[in-house]
Parts: C-alpha cells; structure tokens; sequence
C-alpha cells in the first residue's frame, strides 16, 4: 500500500503541490501536516509511521519534507525496517528497497545536513561581521535609555511594575526585563561577540 506525508514549515504555506504530485504518484492515503521539519514531535508525522505495515511504501514528494536532519533519517529508516515497509521520493531517484537506494538515501541526508550547517555559520559570521562594525543585532528596543532610566528610578521610589508599565504604555514584561536583566528569559536580544566568534572558528 501506498501511503504518503506531505509536510510545509508554516500555517502560511500549502501543501496543494505536494498532494498533486502524490495522488499522481497513485497515492490515495495521505497523511498532510504543518510544521517545522526541525520540530522534535510531529504528531501527524508520528502518526503515519504507525500506521505503516509491512510491505508499504511511504512516498514523500522530497526527503526533506520527513526527514531535516542525518540523525532524523536514519532514525526513520529504522523505523520502517522494523515493520518492513519502504521510503521512496518522487523527486530523487530513492527507493529503500535497493542497497543503491540505501546508499543514495543516506549520501542526500548527509549533504543536507552539511549545507544547513554551512548556512548557520554564514549566518553567525554575518552577526559578527555586524557587531564588529557596531550594529545591534536582534529585534529593535522597546525602552530608549533614558525611558530605562525612568523605570529604574520609578521603581526605586517603590512605584509598582504594573504602574510603571502603565504609564510608559508598555507590556510589564518589557518592565520586568529592565530590572531583570540577568534572567534568562528576559535577557536582552544581544548575542555576545566572544560565543559567535568561537562558533565559527571552532571548526
């Protein structure tokens, strides 16, 4: 039995392309879900899998709309060879029930997972390619500084964090952030030059 996933990142995308090229492909169970391929649970996805017997082939429209990452993939392989079923992609030359399949399967995870690699770092030199010429990085401040100095000078008086939010006509959070700063959570979006720089030298 033929049984497909189709899978975009964002609620803003179709997956009407996909569902085209299975029911196509003679694809009439399908599994469709939205989410990110980088989410550790897709439900839908999960689902899918269990629904697999032996002798099914799971039939994607790419590789990476089941699988983002070497690690994943493997992972998922195993899983169908416990229950015997097979992967194939409509759009690469990919069927599990081949040693060159096999092969070709694991050499695509593998160069997947080498490019977004890549991208992360060139997006890390590019945020300290930013910093080093005094650009802040992240999303713009709510709070200039001399608004940061009222809340703290307000506070001090003992003026509740609500009034203070109230008054500046801002969320408490963006408050509570100005006289936390060392909370995690609350941290300002400012990456630290020595982290990104070791990031990409490290290799």
């Amino acid at each position: 039995m033929l049984v497909g996933y189709a899978r975009v990142s964002t609620r803003e995308q179709e997956t009407r392309l996909q569902l085209d090229a299975l029911r196509a492909a003679g694809v009439r169970r399908i599994f469709e879900e939205k989410a990110s391929g980088a989410a550790q649970d897709r439900p839908v996805l999960r689902e899918c899998l269990a629904s697999l017997r032996k002798g099914d082939v799971l039939v994607v429209w790419k590789v990476d709309r089941v699988a983002r990452s070497l690690k994943h993939l493997l992972s998922l392989l195993d899983q169908l060879d416990v229950v015997g079923a097979r992967i194939k992609s409509l759009n690469e030359p990919l069927d599990t029930s081949t040693p060159l399949g096999m092969y070709l399967i694991q050499s695509l995870g593998s160069i997947a997972q080498l490019e977004r690699s890549m991208i992360r770092e060139r997006v890390i030199a590019g945020q300290v390619a930013a910093i080093s010429r005094g650009q802040r990085h992240g999303r713009p401040r709510t709070l200039t500084d001399v608004q940061e100095d009222e809340v703290r000078r307000l506070a001090a008086q003992g003026v509740r964090q609500a009034d203070i939010a109230r008054q500046l006509q801002v969320s408490r959070a963006v408050v509570d952030r100005v006289m936390n700063p060392w909370r995690p959570r609350y941290a300002p979006q400012r990456p630290v030059l020595g982290p990104l720089l070791n990031a990409c030298t490290k290799r």
